[in-house]
């Protein structure tokens, strides 16, 4: 009996070594997402949203979790008021009526000890792809300000605008959009 006491102590006693799954808050003032397209084949423009809110759970032992972003689709930043207006019409983002792109993961894929990309669904315009975001940068450690543990990653990934029937002047101006997730995220 004494033993089966242990084994079963044992057991408990490294299980709970194991990490659990922690939570992170997005920091809206470090996680501004961009989006990058050919201008008629001039040039390449270069836009961002400046709200962003959203949870990461993250189970590093298990190697698992889940990532919840949603973007403030009104507060996209073209550098230019009038063209902030024209993206946020209905020929593009269509912000009086989808105020919001969110993306919801359903999995986490790691590399080792290191997250390489995430899968899950991207919502814009009503209109939910499959779509999978390449991690090219992850690190968690304590915020050296904060003197909290916090998560940052650049997560990327290049989607049509036609597929979320914001396609006005395709091709000319390029279908081809790399939205790019700079996020960093605080332990609850």
């Amino acid at each position: 009996m004494k033993k089966i006491i242990a084994l079963i102590a044992a057991a408990g006693f490294s299980l709970s070594a194991f990490a659990a799954p922690e939570t992170f808050n997005i920091d809206p003032t470090h996680t501004m997402p961009r989006f990058e397209y050919s201008h008629f084949g001039y040039s390449t423009q270069l836009s961002r949203f400046d709200k962003t809110s959203g949870k990461i759970v993250l189970d590093r032992a298990a190697k698992s979790g889940s990532v919840d972003v949603t973007i403030d689709t009104t507060s996209v930043n073209t550098g230019f008021p009038v063209f902030n207006g024209h993206i946020q019409g209905e020929d593009f983002l269509d912000t009086k009526k989808f105020p919001t792109i969110t993306f919801k993961s359903n999995k986490l894929n790691f590399n080792g000890d290191k997250l390489a990309s995430v899968d899950g669904n991207l919502t814009i315009k009503g209109i939910t792809k499959p779509v999978k975001l390449d991690v090219t940068s992850f690190q968690c450690m304590e915020h050296p300000m904060l003197k909290k543990e916090a998560c940052g990653a650049n997560a990327t990934v290049k989607i049509k605008r036609t597929e979320f029937n914001a396609g006005k002047y395709a091709p000319y101006v390029g279908d081809e959009v790399t939205l790019t997730i700079p996020v960093e995220a605080i332990k609850e």
